[in-house]
């Protein structure tokens, strides 16, 4: 996009919602609380949450050999350029798109991809079919995201909670079901004030990065306008 976008490091970027730096005691207190109900990733205590970027080839390089070192971990090994598992099935994701608007950036990605032999197939089908398997959650992965606002609520719960998941066309599109985050929903819809919800919501926010359910895309925190001022006095 020509450096004309941010990248996005927040499901609440950019606003005081959004979690940075590490927790401090609010947000530790919150989390500890949330941990009760089910396991929280500990780098949220611990490292502060970036999406890796490639600036240039040597980060690019180091990127794809990381990913190979954590793809490996999990059981995946690339033959003769491809990344296959245990039984040698190959690993393959389909990007399903809604026209073909995003297919520059799926055509990247599949580019990138290649490099660590996983397969990218890039799929765009018509409106009513795109809608019909995005509400089944049909799907490897989509491009989408979530309006927030600076007091968020119950939408918290059908965009992360357990029973969205399980309910078709919810906006739960990766079908979280997270006790923990269950339990941090809560606490942002029931804050007693505005400390605890803008704490409650920054702990929200980085259980939810660092669970690695999305990749990160990007955004751009104005709104661009184009005037053309053919009105004047003669």
């Amino acid at each position: 996009f020509f450096g004309q976008y941010e990248r996005v490091s927040s499901y609440f970027y950019p606003t005081e919602l959004a979690a940075t730096g590490l927790p401090d005691a609010a947000e530790t207190a919150i989390l500890k609380e949330a941990e009760k109900a089910g396991p929280i990733p500990p780098q949220v205590y611990t490292t502060v949450y970036a999406p890796p970027v490639a600036g240039d080839v040597l980060a690019e390089r180091a990127n794809l050999k990381k990913a190979l070192d954590l793809l490996a971990a999990a059981g995946w090994v690339n033959r003769s350029g491809k990344l296959v598992d245990a039984k040698g099935a190959p690993f393959r994701i389909e990007y399903l798109m809604n026209g073909p608007a995003f297919e520059k950036v799926g055509v990247r990605w599949r580019e990138q991809l290649a490099k660590i032999g996983i397969e990218l197939t890039v799929r765009s089908v018509d409106s009513s079919q795109y809608v019909n398997r995005v509400r089944k959650r049909d799907y490897d992965m989509i491009y989408g995201g979530w309006a927030e606002s600076l007091s968020p609520g119950n939408e918290q719960r059908n965009y992360f909670g357990a029973e969205a998941a399980k309910r078709e066309a919810s906006q739960n599109y990766a079908g979280i079901e997270n006790p923990a985050i269950d339990a941090l929903i809560e606490r942002v819809i029931f804050a007693k004030d505005r400390t605890e919800l803008v704490a409650a919501s920054r702990a929200l926010d980085r259980v939810l990065l660092w669970n690695h359910y999305i990749v990160p895309g990007w955004t751009l925190a104005a709104t661009r306008m184009a005037r053309w001022d053919r009105f004047s006095h003669p």
